[in-house]
């Protein structure tokens, strides 16, 4: 019972900390005018809760002894800044409805990973409720499917969704193979994409060219995403370590039904008949899946 609690509280802490993190950074890019500046002040922020949490807990001194493990750990920071990259790459030339599609496409690929190179078993059940929670999701987000087209800059939300499951699997590896903690992926992931917005940004002028004393009124925004993004390495991580990417890619497709509470009581978004039907859905692929160990008793117990 406490295991199972545990499990729900993990994954709960996970989903709710990306969905106030994509809140925040959605009103933070709007009032910037810049994701690549909005991405710098949010891990600036999640900077210094990390720090924060690593000299509390006395293992900051631990980021200097990492060994060979600094090649993965630099490694998760490029694909963590390459999946942004990607994505607003896509969006600046791309169809937003389509975007938001294909960027979802990281579940499948996930799923495809596990069969193929990790030689895991899913079960129809799986792929069925994967499919159901996948549909769920993009009728919660909005995507206009009428409206849906293919460009040259659709390739890149490709890459991004490829680059979130490459960083799925490259955080397991350096959990798994150089038992290394959350915390300090976490820290060189922060520390390495944050290099990498401050160096976009100032290239593009974002930098330069931004109000930095608009910052009086924006810091409890840049604060409240940093505490989230610092969330999402504290839950997300850890689960990884303990579950399946699957399993973890699969729950955070309840994250968008959460982001859409958040909208309409926050950010004064429509509850629209569509989106209530996606979320309906979204619940009943999620309930399928759910009841995986009961519908194949025998294999589980294999496994």
């Amino acid at each position: 019972m406490k295991s199972t609690l545990k499990t729900a509280g993990m994954f709960g802490g996970m989903i709710l900390s990306w969905s106030i993190y994509y809140a925040a950074s959605k009103v933070l890019v709007g009032e910037t005018g810049s994701p690549l500046l909005a991405g710098f002040l949010l891990r600036t922020a999640a900077l210094v809760f990390l720090t924060v949490q690593l000299l509390l807990d006395g293992s900051f001194t631990r980021l200097f002894h990492q060994g060979k493990a600094v090649k993965i750990l630099l490694m998760i920071g490029v694909f963590g800044f390459l999946l942004d990259l990607f994505a607003n790459l896509g969006y600046a030339g791309g169809s937003l409805s389509t975007g938001t599609a294909l960027l979802k496409t990281d579940v499948l690929m996930v799923n495809l990973v596990t069969v193929i190179l990790y030689k895991k078993k899913l079960y129809a059940s799986d792929w069925l409720g994967t499919f159901i929670m996948l549909l769920g999701v993009l009728l919660v987000l909005g995507v206009d499917f009428g409206s849906m087209s293919l460009n040259g800059y659709d390739l890149f939300f490709l890459l991004s969704a490829a680059c979130v499951t490459a960083n799925a699997f490259i955080i397991k590896r350096a959990q798994d193979k150089y038992h290394e903690d959350a915390d300090m992926i976490s820290y060189y992931n922060n520390g390495v994409v944050l290099l990498l917005f401050a160096a976009s940004a100032g290239v593009t002028g974002d930098l330069g060219g931004f109000d930095w004393g608009s910052l009086r009124t924006l810091w409890w925004l840049v604060a409240l995403g940093g505490l989230a993004q610092t969330g999402i390495y504290f839950f997300y991580y850890r689960n990884l370590k303990t579950h399946e990417v699957w399993e973890v890619k699969l729950a955070l497709l309840l994250m968008p039904v959460l982001s859409c509470f958040i909208g309409v009581f926050f950010l004064a978004e429509e509850l629209t008949a569509k989106k209530l039907l996606g979320i309906g859905i979204v619940l009943a692929g999620a309930a399928l899946l759910l009841l995986r160990s009961k519908m194949h008793p025998r294999e589980e117990r294999k496994e």
